[in-house]
């Protein structure tokens, strides 16, 4: 059994650096300017959010946390769907804006000789129901609904667009701030909650 002791010194560093970009990125992410910058610009941003939470994910305190979460489906929005939005986001940098990113099953597997977690996830979901969340913005004191929705015809070859899956906007606030209802407890102190 591995005793270790969390944090390590190596993580402390490995966390102060990842949480700074994190909390930097939720911070104008969660912003109304954010929403007015170029397609472009918000993209960069996005993508580096989905990025730095999966970078996270490897400290195992975080996996904790998340298997420990009991609510239905916690597991495979927390961990599951955000690294699969990071890997499309990652291994398909063709795009300029998150309404343009789309995919389908023979792009995802060309030159691949097994099943990659992104074929995978995508046919074990295909044709689910659709999740429902909300999620509360405390300084507009407001609530927003969404919904998760997966593909129907992905086996079938059919391109799938990422915005079909979770809309810009609202979808990138929601993925932010479940990623740190999720991040937040391993914290001990904030000096700045001017972003949040």
């Amino acid at each position: 059994m591995n005793k270790t002791i969390h944090p390590t010194k190596d993580e402390i560093e490995f966390l102060n650096l990842s949480f700074n970009r994190f909390l930097d990125l939720f911070g104008e992410i969660m912003t109304d300017e954010f929403w007015e910058q170029k397609p472009s610009y918000r993209f960069t941003k996005i993508k580096d959010i989905f990025a730095v939470y999966s970078e996270i994910l490897k400290y195992p305190p975080v996996q904790w946390v998340i298997d420990a979460n009991k609510r239905p489906n916690h597991s495979n929005v927390g961990k599951d769907l955000f690294k699969l939005i990071r890997h499309i986001l990652l291994h398909f940098p063709y795009f300029e804006k998150w309404d343009d990113v789309w995919i389908n099953r023979p792009i995802v597997n060309l030159y691949s000789t097994h099943q990659l977690f992104i074929d995978k996830f995508l046919s074990e979901n295909e044709g689910k129901e659709k999740l429902k969340y909300r999620f509360w913005e405390e300084k507009k004191k407001r609530m927003t609904y969404i919904s998760i929705t997966f593909p129907s015809d992905y086996t079938k070859g059919y391109k799938f667009f990422l915005k079909e899956m979770l809309p810009e906007q609202d979808g990138t606030k929601f993925s932010a701030i479940f990623m740190w209802d999720i991040l937040k407890v391993q914290v001990e102190e904030i000096r700045n909650t001017d972003k949040l």
